[in-house]
């Protein structure tokens, strides 16, 4: 009896007097994990999902403004783990506010910091309100700053109390959240965020263009449904995974 290999073969059509069999590469993985989306990418996968195509120039830029929409909203559905950054700010001797970089949303943790190298020491600064700022009995006393009010203004600054003395060197440590960046000119741009949020960013924009487009208008629910699915897929698992513990809370103030 003939002896039949187990590799997949194919006949080529093409080839000259009796057929050949053309050895198949065996399927496997690709071996990469590069896989994201440019603009143009995202835009044509939205339009396709509302059943219509992406015509001109206009259609283009009109996807590009939905989507730097979509990403103020996204700073105000929550914390986005990849925006939030480290930052410092050296406190000057009688000086109590400093502004922030100008992209600077909130900060989400505040510590003051003393002492370099194997000297170093970070204290924690209790977040104040306006409110409770307003009645302090005198905002220009002077020492090792406790507290921290947080003015979210276009310029966004802080404001330590008691204003830093010139016993030693204080440094403002924290880590802020910053706004996504803007999408850009180029269609080759790639979106400030991680891919694992790619499938949320389709849907989000193809239910803002569905809103705009009449022939999409019957996919208005449908493509809404898709996209808050999506999104809470993706913010689901945008989280940390630390273990916390709750203290309870003790003024420092004087």
């Amino acid at each position: 009896m003939p002896t039949y290999s187990e590799e997949p073969y194919s006949i080529d059509p093409y080839a000259g007097g009796a057929s050949t069999l053309t050895p198949v590469p065996t399927p496997a993985p690709s071996g990469t994990t590069t896989f994201n989306m440019d603009l143009w990418e995202v835009v044509q996968e939205a339009f396709e999902r509302c059943g219509i195509l992406a015509l001109s120039g206009f259609d283009y830029r009109m996807a590009r403004r939905s989507i730097d929409l979509m990403m103020q909203e996204w700073a105000n559905r929550g914390l986005n783990l990849w925006t939030v950054e480290a930052g410092t700010q050296v406190l000057t001797a009688g000086t109590g506010t400093y502004d922030l970089p100008t992209d600077t949303i909130d900060l989400i943790e505040t510590m003051l910091r003393t002492g370099t190298g194997t000297n170093q020491q970070d204290y924690t600064l209790t977040r104040i309100s306006v409110s409770t700022y307003a009645t302090l009995p005198n905002k220009n006393v002077t020492g090792r700053p406790v507290e921290i009010y947080v003015n979210r203004q276009l310029t966004p600054n802080f404001t330590v109390w008691p204003l830093p003395d010139a016993t030693q060197t204080y440094t403002l440590a924290y880590w802020r959240l910053r706004r996504i960046e803007d999408t850009g000119s180029p269609a080759s741009n790639l979106m400030d965020m991680p891919t694992r949020f790619l499938p949320a960013l389709c849907a989000g924009l193809a239910y803002n263009i569905a809103m705009k487009k009449p022939q999409a208008f019957n996919r208005v629910e449908m493509l809404k449904m898709a996209y808050e699915e999506q999104w809470n897929l993706a913010s689901g698992e945008d989280r940390t995974r630390a273990s916390f513990r709750f203290v309870p809370y003790v003024s420092q103030r004087p």
